[in-house]
Order: structure tokens, then sequence, then C-alpha cells
């Protein structure tokens, strides 16, 4: 039976890349569960744990920057921050950048679930490791890519990443570290792009279509 008909799954495949959209979303099922179940574990919802784990990561936020950050509506932020402060484990304090708004920190307890919080992707972590060096690099370039993409057509917030801060400099020298933080002002392999930098300065629009243009050239 063996080298028969080889034309078969030329015919009846869907085409890879809606093929890697389902495994994406499988793997989105799983974080999703994982992080229902480990939130309902510490008597938290999702959302006020990726709260509790944004302040513990970025410092002091307002609601509007959480709701910038987490891709989540303000009634939504507004209502778990509610159930926050209700627990004793957010507190909030006068914003002096903005007379009208709050800016919240999490109290002792909820620094500690915070950071409980951010370890909770840990476990896609070591599948990863799983993936041999080169398809880790290929991955996380196909990754980076993605949510770029994503990022552009307002799907999911615009923050965080390298290939669209201010400070990113692509492809300014040769070598296995091409690109300069300019923050920091140090050289940058791709390998260690940031995905998630509390640094991070969002660059004009047409800054970002440069940026990524220059990125995207290979040397």
């Amino acid at each position: 039976m063996t080298g028969t008909r080889p034309e078969f799954f030329d015919e009846n495949s869907e085409p890879i890349s809606a093929r890697i959209a389902m495994g994406l979303h499988k793997i989105g099922l799983a974080m999703k569960q994982q992080a229902w179940q480990q939130a309902n574990e510490a008597g938290l919802s999702a959302t006020q744990g990726q709260i509790l784990a944004a302040l513990v990561a970025n410092g002091p936020l307002s609601g509007k920057e959480l709701s910038e950050r987490l891709g989540v509506t303000l009634p939504t932020i507004s209502d778990s921050v509610r159930v926050l402060v209700e627990k004793a484990l957010v507190t909030r304090s006068a914003d002096p950048r903005h007379p009208r708004a709050s800016l919240l920190a999490p109290t002792p307890k909820g620094a500690s679930l915070g950071a409980r919080a951010r370890s909770w992707p840990e476990f896609m972590a070591d599948a990863v490791a799983d993936l041999a060096p080169d398809e880790q690099r290929a991955f996380f370039a196909g990754i980076v890519k993605m949510i770029r993409m994503l990022q552009e057509q307002g799907l999911i917030p615009i923050n965080g990443m390298c290939v669209t801060c201010k400070h990113f400099r692509p492809r300014v020298r040769p070598g296995p570290s091409p690109h300069h933080c300019a923050f920091v002002d140090a050289p940058l392999s791709s390998d260690q792009l940031r995905l998630d930098c509390p640094e991070h300065e969002l660059a004009a629009e047409t800054a970002r279509r440069e940026l990524w243009e220059q990125f995207m050239r290979r040397g």
C-alpha cells in the first residue's frame, strides 16, 4: 500500500495556515483553562489575577491603563477592581497625573497573589522547552510577527513589544546582535526581543511601520 496515491493529502488537507490557527486555538483553550483553574484556587477570577499580575509587573496603574494593557473593557476592569479593593488586595490613591483618576496598587497580600498569577502560563513554557533550540527560535520569530500584525489590526493591545517601541533600533549592526535598545543603550539579538517590556514607549504609527520594515530586512 505504501507509495499509492501520493496526492491524497495534497487534495484533502486544509492549508497549513488554517492548521496552525487550529493549533493555536487548542493552545489558547489550554491556557484559558489553566488560568481559570489557578485563579479559582486562589479565590480570584482570571481577570482579577491578570490585574494583580499587571500591577506587580508594572507598578501602580490607572483603570484606563489596565484596560489598555489587558485588552479588557473599562467597566470590566472597574468591576474587578471593586472586588479586589473589597478583598483588601488592591488600594486606591489619587493619581497626580489626572485629578479625577485613581492609581491602583496591590497590597502585600495582593502582590503575593499577583506574583503567583504571573507564573500561571509557566506550564506552557515547559511544553516549549521540549522544542529544539532552532525550533524555539523559529517559533518565537513567528509569534513576534503574528502579535505585531494583530496589534496593528487593533485586535490586541499595542504595548510591550520591542518592535513597536520608540527606543528600538533594528538592524543597526552586523553579527548575532543586530538590534539596539536606546533606552538601556545595549545591543539586542532577535532572540532577546521582549513582548511585554515595562519600559515600552509606543512609537508613532509612521515610525512603527518604518521600524518594522527595517526589522524585516535581511542583512
